[in-house]
């Protein structure tokens, strides 16, 4: 794994490594993914959480207080469910998204695959998905994990990352660039 000199990747990445060698010593790295991903679902369509993750204000108390009533309502057990606990206990819940990130990566790395961050305008039917995935392998080498968000800023296309290479073929980028190029012609 790549050394980061960000403060924040390196607690996410210590975290994430302990995390999946836990998983692993459990055979459950597949189940921990999942759970994780739900996590990021709601991290994402939460501003409230976000919030709670991201703000200084509330205690170490208040946030593993509320992290372990929202773990147990979505049904987050295990080691996730105790992993958050934890991380709230040690008012680390703002690494949390880097950590799922670097989750992700670990195991793809143990399964022989690399991963890609795709951003889509639009959410991916799992044809296209699939399509993806076969375009990515043969770019990259080897099968493709890939996690996907949407945003709609986008208008459309994809953004692309693998390792340090990043494929943007947005709509936006597009324009952004065809903008900038008629300021300078005109």
């Amino acid at each position: 794994m790549a050394q980061s000199s960000s403060p924040i990747s390196a607690v996410a990445e210590r975290y994430a490594g302990s995390l999946f060698e836990l998983a692993l010593q459990d055979n459950s790295v597949a189940k921990v993914e999942a759970d994780l991903a739900s996590f990021e679902a709601m991290l994402n369509g939460s501003d409230d959480l976000s919030r709670l993750i991201n703000s200084p204000v509330f205690s170490s108390e208040d946030q593993a207080r509320a992290i372990a009533a929202i773990a147990d309502k979505a049904n987050i057990t295990g080691l996730v469910g105790n992993f958050l606990r934890v991380v709230a206990k040690n008012r680390r819940l703002f690494a949390v998204p880097g950590m799922i990130k670097a989750f992700r990566q670990i195991a793809a790395e143990h399964r022989g695959e690399a991963s890609a961050e795709v951003t889509s305008a639009h959410e991916l039917t799992a044809a296209q998905q699939t399509e993806l995935k076969a375009a990515l392998k043969s770019i990259a080498g080897k099968d493709v994990a890939i996690a996907v968000t949407v945003d709609p800023s986008l208008l459309g296309g994809l953004i692309v990352k693998i390792g340090s290479r990043q494929i943007d073929t947005s709509l936006k980028t597009k324009l952004n660039s065809l903008k900038l190029a008629l300021k300078e012609v005109g």
